[in-house]
């Protein structure tokens, strides 16, 4: 059975996610959340990984980790397996507690950690459990182990909070958490800040990045991956094409947006919808990148130069 595509690198980050099967409540009772967190305390130990932020919600949880060897997969399958058999013999249950693997999105640099980071701490305000003003009381979450003085070996803010110019310490983390309450009621700042997306696709980073990442793995298998996660690598393949065959032209993407309509059937234009084609772009994709009026019209033209 195909499996889904996970990047492993020494020095790798990544936002971890994971539901329960069916959406269950899986850290419905203090006994499963405790448990949870104690199961990934040991992983971390286990396999010497750094965790710059978790939480726990009722039926689903966030990390944002960083594994100085490359051993996301082992440690993921050591901490779902063991989390799920206690889970089960403690309730005398059988089956999968997870609906899946889970979801491994890359994350480019500590400027993108640092936003994941508030996205996770963020979590229970935008999802209702707690008010902002509570925020720092949501027992399950690495925001209250780092308010309180609580933390454990491997729990670290040593890169976000120097980025954010403040000290890895409980006075600064009190103060970002003023900055994260403010954060809470700012839902246009959260936009700009791409939450909505942090979530979903299968990389978290600048366009130029995912781009070339997805471009050096372009000979990797597919099968097996999400729908979302997949169509998210081939479109950043199809970006690095696009960028690939504009800098062949000698042009930039303003050179498309500048084209006027009678100015689209400019031969160049056609060539990089070819080379688009050959690396698998839709049709549809590429009339609506370059500007096409109809992915019909655009379709016959290259047909009738194949």
């Amino acid at each position: 059975m195909a499996r889904k595509l996970r990047l492993e690198e020494a020095g790798g980050l990544y936002h971890v996610i994971n539901r329960g099967n069916y959406r269950q409540p899986v850290f419905g009772s203090v006994g499963a959340a405790q448990a949870f967190e104690t199961t990934l305390r040991e992983t971390v130990e286990r396999f010497g990984w750094r965790v710059h932020a978790y939480v726990l919600m009722t039926n689903h949880y966030h990390l944002a980790l960083e594994t100085p060897q490359p051993n996301l997969v082992d440690g993921m399958h050591w901490l779902q397996s063991t989390f799920a058999t206690r889970f089960n013999r403690f309730r005398a249950e059988r089956g999968h507690l997870f609906q899946g693997r889970y979801q491994a999105l890359p994350i480019e640099d500590v400027a993108a950690l640092a936003r994941v980071v508030d996205y996770i701490h963020l979590n229970p305000v935008r999802a209702g459990l707690v008010g902002a003003e509570q925020l720092a009381g949501f027992r399950w979450s690495s925001l209250r182990k780092f308010l309180r003085g609580e933390r454990w070996s491997g729990l670290t803010g040593e890169r976000v909070m120097p980025f954010r110019g403040l000290a890895d310490e409980t006075a600064g983390w009190a103060e970002d958490e003023a900055r994260l309450r403010a954060l809470a009621g700012d839902e246009a700042e959260q936009k700009r800040r791409g939450f909505d997306e942090l979530s979903k696709g299968w990389a978290i980073g600048t366009a130029g990045w995912r781009s070339a990442l997805a471009k050096e793995l372009a000979q990797k298998d597919l099968a097996g991956m999400s729908r979302e996660e997949a169509r998210g690598l081939r479109e950043d393949r199809w970006r690095a094409e696009l960028a690939t065959g504009l800098a062949k032209r000698g042009k930039a993407p303003a050179d498309l947006a500048a084209l006027k309509p009678r100015q689209r059937g400019e031969p160049w234009r056609y060539e990089l919808a070819a080379q688009l084609r050959r690396a698998g772009a839709p049709h549809g994709w590429i009339a609506q990148t370059l500007g096409y009026p109809s992915t019909d019209s655009l379709r016959v033209r290259l047909n009738a130069k194949a």
